[in-house]
C-alpha cells in the first residue's frame, strides 16, 4: 500500500478514472458533490465501510477491526437534513491510524475537522447530528453504498480535488500502470501543443475525419488507441 500511495502522488483520480476505462472496469465514482472539507486533499487506502443509523457506535466498531491506512466509508444514504460524522469520529479515525473518510452524506465541526488534518470528503456540512435512530444494519460493517456504488471492503479509496473513485483493490496495480502510461502520454501532448505543436496534429485529426467518411463507424477513441493519443482515456 506504500507503494501506491508513493505512485499517486504523481497520479490523479482522473488519470485512474481513465485506467478503468482502458481496462474495461466500471468506473465508480462517488457522486459528483462528494467533495474534499479541505481543497487539496488527497487520500489512499482500503475501504472500511460502515453504514450508519444514527449512532456513533457503528464507527467506534468499524475503527476496532479496521487495518490502519483504511478509508472509512460512512454509508448515511446521502441524506441532507442531517450531518453523521463530527470531530470526533475523525479524530477517532486518525487515531485509529485511519488515512481519511469518505462520507455519503453530511459532516458538522468544519473548523475543528480543518484542524485535525485528517482528509475527510462529504456532500457538504449542516450544523445538526443525527435526528433519528434506525435498527442496526446486518452487513453493514462489510458493504457501504455510495451514490450508485456497493463498496466493500476488497476495494481501494481514492480522493483529491476531482472527487472520490473506488478501484477493485486485486486491480491496482495494473490499474496504476495504467494510468501512469496515460498521464506521461497528456503529459507529452500539453508540452507539445506549448511548443506550437496543434493537438489536433497530434492526434492525426484530419486523418480521422476522411477514415470516419471511408467508415462510419470508426470512434475517435479507436483512432486514439491506433495513434498513441490519451485524451479520452
Amino acid at each position: 500500500m506504500d507503494e501506491l500511495r508513493t505512485r499517486f502522488e504523481a497520479l490523479t483520480t482522473a488519470h485512474l478514472a481513465d485506467a478503468c476505462i482502458r481496462a474495461g472496469l466500471p468506473v465508480r465514482c462517488a457522486p459528483a458533490p462528494t467533495r474534499a472539507v479541505v481543497p487539496g486533499s488527497r487520500l489512499l487506502g482500503p475501504a472500511v465501510p460502515a453504514r450508519h443509523v444514527g449512532s456513533v457506535d457503528v464507527f467506534l466498531e468499524a475503527f476496532e477491526h479496521a487495518t490502519p491506512g483504511g478509508v472509512l466509508v460512512v454509508d448515511n444514504g446521502g441524506r441532507l437534513d442531517e450531518a453523521c460524522v463530527g470531530d470526533l469520529v475523525v479524530l477517532e479515525a486518525r487515531a485509529a491510524g485511519l488515512a481519511g473518510v469518505v462520507i455519503w452524506g453530511l459532516h458538522r465541526d468544519t473548523a475543528d475537522i480543518r484542524a485535525i488534518g485528517l482528509p475527510v470528503f462529504s456532500l457538504g456540512s449542516l450544523p445538526t447530528g443525527p435526528l433519528s435512530l434506525g435498527p442496526r444494519v446486518d452487513g453493514g460493517l462489510r458493504e457501504a453504498i455510495v451514490g450508485t456504488w456497493r463498496i466493500g471492503t476488497e476495494d481501494l479509496v481514492l480522493g483529491d480535488d476531482d472527487g472520490v473513485l473506488f478501484v477493485p483493490l486485486a486491480r491496482a496495480q495494473e490499474l496504476f500502470t495504467l494510468a501512469e502510461g496515460i498521464r506521461d502520454t497528456e503529459r507529452r501532448q500539453a508540452e507539445r501543443i506549448r511548443a506550437g505543436e496543434p493537438l489536433r496534429a497530434q492526434v492525426r485529426f484530419v486523418e480521422f475525419l476522411a477514415a470516419r467518411e471511408a467508415d462510419p463507424a470508426l470512434t475517435f477513441r479507436a483512432h486514439l488507441r491506433a495513434v498513441g493519443g490519451a485524451i479520452e482515456e
